[in-house]
């Protein structure tokens, strides 16, 4: 599925690239923004920052947590995704229609509370504290030679 048919199933669903509602819907759960910076007090070096129509988390620069509508959004990387979909009211995180290792949507009823949302934190943190600090992916792009052309 490529990006166009995300757009499409966006359009007709309201569920796809960017997470949005359709119509006059709020972007993201602000209560559940509310319980996550509560559960995510205790740790340093942690920014929010507006993306993909939600809320994301950031640790020392790495997305580890975030909300799209009423999901909590939890980067568990791709040793404990298994795991992790194995745990009441989640799923694979899916955008576009195709799941993103790695990455797991709780739905609302599994992050009601406080002390629901601080395990996923936790698991969050934990995946985000083993990737190396300012670590980006090459650009494939230019990687493979194909970037714009020096002027003469």
């Amino acid at each position: 599925m490529g990006f166009f048919d995300g757009l499409k199933i966006y359009a007709e669903t309201g569920r796809g690239p960017i997470g949005r509602g359709v119509g006059n819907s709020m972007a993201y759960d602000e209560a559940l923004a509310c319980r996550l910076r509560s559960a995510l007090v205790r740790l340093p070096d942690v920014t929010e920052k507006k993306m993909f129509g939600g809320l994301a988390f950031l640790l020392d620069g790495k997305m580890f947590v975030g909300i799209v509508k009423d999901e909590l959004m939890v980067r568990v990387g791709p040793e404990r995704f298994g795991e992790a979909l194995g745990k009441p009211h989640v799923r694979p995180m899916d955008f576009t229609g195709r799941p993103m290792k790695g990455y797991v949507f709780v739905g609302a009823d599994g992050c009601g509370s406080v002390t629901a949302v601080k395990p996923w934190v936790e698991r969050g943190a934990e995946f985000a504290a083993t990737l190396e600090k300012g670590a980006r992916r090459p650009n494939k792009t230019m990687a493979w030679g194909r970037g714009r052309k020096k002027r003469t």
